[in-house]
């Protein structure tokens, strides 16, 4: 099957209500890997392309970051505000609706993440698009869906063409601009729905943008 990531299927996909299953979305909290890649950073201003329920957007607003959260979906981005309201850090976000995959920003930020985000375009294009906007000497961070074999599905068995390896991400950036930091792949185990064991197969890549 082939997955069209456009805003129709977004907004169905937020629209099911699916608070409390793995991963960033609804009332869960942020990537684990996010304060592990970003606590030793100075805080400034950062993109979260792809925020969805804004639960990582909101992590970093709290510790003093200036976040721009974009999604294309309407409704994640109405369930990230109004989970933002009650964070105390709402001043430090602004939520954008943007199709990440022709939107571009007018600034540079000190930090561009993304988390599990895949638009209607190539899964390494899409990654080259967030790395031009990182200004320099900022950071690039990327979490995605670990390409496995048997990948046929959305949610805990995403697609081939949203996955991709740290291999493949880290050769699309270029030694002389960029220094790679963390290029990683985990096995984590999350408890799902009826306190089912659910595997997520995830790429960590973190690098720095060279001055």
């Amino acid at each position: 099957m082939t997955y069209e990531f456009d805003k129709d299927f977004w907004e169905r996909h937020w629209q099911q209500g699916r608070d409390g299953g793995p991963g960033s979305m609804g009332g869960n909290p942020p990537n684990p890997y996010l304060a592990r890649e970003t606590s030793g950073l100075t805080p400034g201003t950062a993109l979260d392309a792809g925020c969805g329920g804004g639960a990582e957007a909101i992590w970093l607003a709290s510790h003093g970051w200036h976040v721009t959260a974009a999604d294309i979906s309407s409704e994640a981005l109405a369930r990230a505000a109004e989970r933002a309201a009650t964070s105390g850090a709402s001043e430090r976000l602004r939520w954008v609706e943007a199709d990440l995959s022709v939107w571009s920003p007018d600034v540079r930020f000190d930090l561009v993440m993304t988390h599990y985000a895949h638009p209607a375009m190539p899964q390494l294009e899409f990654y080259d698009r967030l790395a031009g906007w990182v200004a320099p000497g900022g950071t690039l961070l990327i979490v995605g869906h670990l390409r496995t074999q048997g990948a046929t599905g959305h949610g805990h068995h995403p697609p081939a063409e949203a996955s991709a390896t740290s291999t493949s991400i880290t050769a699309r950036l270029n030694g002389t601009e960029w220094e790679i930091v963390t290029a990683e792949e985990h096995l984590r185990t999350l408890t799902g729905h009826g306190d089912r064991a659910v595997p997520l197969h995830d790429v960590v890549v973190r690098a720095t943008h060279r001055r």
